[in-house]
């Protein structure tokens, strides 16, 4: 019995250290003067390391164990703002008995395979965020994939300009002039049936 706590007391120390470590690497301002009505510095996004992976996934498991409880009060609220508070209370109920499991489950999973940083199987990650949103399940043990630059291709050389020429313009072809005997067999048509 001795090994066991001393094995779940290293364990907690590890998974601890693992998910405030990200914590300490965090920068400090120079001085505390801010200027109130500066907008916020823009922090360019960096590529998560894999201690980072594991401490989030760390603290993702510890809180995923330590609040499923909190699933049966969420389906119980959600499930009587759906319908009535007799299906609500009971069928919230057991909706939140399932889910918990479910939430603790995940916990324990992602503790065991902590050295493997893989994506969330859970959501909403942390029982707070997105209060009323069902529980959902993902595809469980997908590592994280790192998010690909685009291959910047180099600039064309610079090539010489062609000189730029006028089009000629096109050739109007002459209008069509019809025999003047044909004129006036038209004419002498046309009078012809104005009569009629």
């Amino acid at each position: 019995m001795m090994t066991f706590s001393r094995f779940f007391a290293a364990l907690s120390l590890v998974g601890m250290t693992a998910a405030y470590a990200p914590l300490t690497q965090a920068v400090q301002p120079m001085s505390q003067e801010w200027e109130i009505d500066a907008p916020a510095p823009k922090i360019p996004a960096r590529p998560q390391g894999y201690g980072d992976r594991v401490g989030e996934k760390a603290l993702n498991s510890f809180a995923n164990i330590a609040t499923g409880w909190l699933e049966m009060p969420k389906n119980v609220i959600n499930t009587t703002n759906q319908s009535n508070i007799i299906y609500g209370f009971i069928g919230g109920l057991a909706k939140g008995m399932v889910h918990t499991a479910g939430r603790m489950g995940v916990g324990i999973a992602e503790l065991l395979t902590l050295p493997l940083a893989t994506k969330p199987i859970i959501y909403p990650l942390y029982i707070w965020d997105d209060f009323d949103v069902d529980t959902v399940y993902g595809e469980v043990m997908r590592l994280q994939e790192e998010p690909r630059q685009p291959e910047v291709a180099p600039p064309p050389a610079p090539q010489a300009a062609a000189p730029v020429v006028a089009p000629a313009p096109a050739p109007v072809p002459p209008p069509v002039q019809y025999p003047t005997d044909t004129n006036r067999k038209i004419d002498a048509i046309f009078k012809k049936e104005m009569m009629k």
